[in-house]
């Protein structure tokens, strides 16, 4: 043999060998996840939906899968430390994201991000679905959206909409409630959902637009009133209050929705595994249950449906964000 070719032939000898052992270690990790405890990371503090959320699905997983499954709170940063500790993690499905749509909100939020939202990640399955509701105290005189539309357009600028800090999820969807009913209302911030129904119901702001759930006893205690929610179909803890698509904006769309990824390297062996205990969770009805009391509407889908999901609301809310003139942070 020609002795120049030898080294050639090592060569590519060892990158098979290493080629084979890598495939082998793989299917290997495949067939033994998981070998040890999983974490859920939530860009969020303890006790709220997204937290609770992850808590009760994360708990059924750990009984499906047969390991613990721990939460770690990183809230704060718009979700950027959460989702750079998943984005950079051992791709082993070991640890997760708990995503939502501030996901996507963050991502034309922010002029630097440490991560891609749409490359580093791999979706693994939604969890679950939640309304936004517009609001106004209880002795208002707006009992629906139509009256209060007709005050906003025949007062321009003397409507006052309350809504948690801007560029939250609450905050963009007023703001797509005014470019969407085309009319002209001041969006006033305020550092928590508290501090949003004391202004409320003290009268220092006309309406309010909040996740349901924080909400909810204030609406069943006839404290405030439900004009309407923003999603594609009614609440089904509330179904006498109108969608805003059926109270005259046929084309008003907001909802909330909390989902799992990992990072993107992830095999697609492991991303099933934790899809179908995701999935199986989710069916549970002791879960179902839990959620719905939380005023979330569980529902599993395909890792490909998630990447589509997270991709149209990227591009969404970073059109909200351009037309209602919000600063890049």
């Amino acid at each position: 043999m020609n002795k120049p070719l030898l080294p050639l032939l090592s060569y590519f000898g060892a990158l098979l060998t290493a080629v084979a052992l890598s495939t082998s270690a793989n299917a290997q990790t495949a067939t033994t996840f998981p070998s040890k405890p999983l974490k859920i990371v939530v860009p969020f503090g303890a006790g709220g939906i997204a937290d609770l959320t992850a808590r009760t699905v994360g708990t059924k997983m750990a009984e499906i899968l047969g390991q613990p499954v721990v939460i770690e709170n990183k809230p704060g940063a718009g979700g950027i430390a959460a989702g750079d500790i998943v984005a950079k993690s051992e791709p082993d499905g070991s640890t997760m994201l708990l995503m939502s749509n501030a996901t996507a909100v963050s991502e034309n939020l922010f002029k630097i991000m440490p991560f891609d939202t749409s490359k580093d990640f791999a979706p693994v399955t939604t969890l679950g679905f939640f309304d936004i509701a517009l609001v106004t105290k209880a002795d208002s005189p707006y009992k629906t959206i139509a009256e209060l539309l007709a005050f906003a357009k025949a007062n321009p600028g003397k409507l006052n909409v309350g809504t948690i800090n801007i560029g939250s999820t609450q905050n963009l969807a007023a703001e797509l409630f005014k470019s969407t009913a085309n009319i002209d209302v001041q969006i006033v911030p305020f550092n928590g959902t508290p501090a949003v129904i004391t202004a409320l119901r003290g009268g220092q702001i006309d309406a309010a637009v909040e996740i349901l759930g924080p909400v909810k006893t204030q609406i069943d205690a006839k404290a405030i009133n439900a004009l309407a929610v923003m999603g594609l179909k009614r609440a089904p803890s509330l179904p006498n209050v109108p969608t805003a698509r059926e109270s005259g904006l046929p084309s008003m769309n907001a909802a909330s929705w909390n989902a799992l990824a990992v990072s993107a390297k992830t095999p697609k062996d492991i991303v099933a595994k934790l899809h179908n205990a995701a999935e199986k969770a989710l069916a549970s009805p002791d879960v179902k249950k839990r959620l719905a009391d939380l005023g979330v509407e569980a529902g599993a889908s395909s890792p490909e449906v998630l990447g589509e999901l997270l991709n149209a609301e990227i591009k969404r809310w970073g059109e909200v964000i351009a037309r209602a003139k919000i600063p890049k942070q």
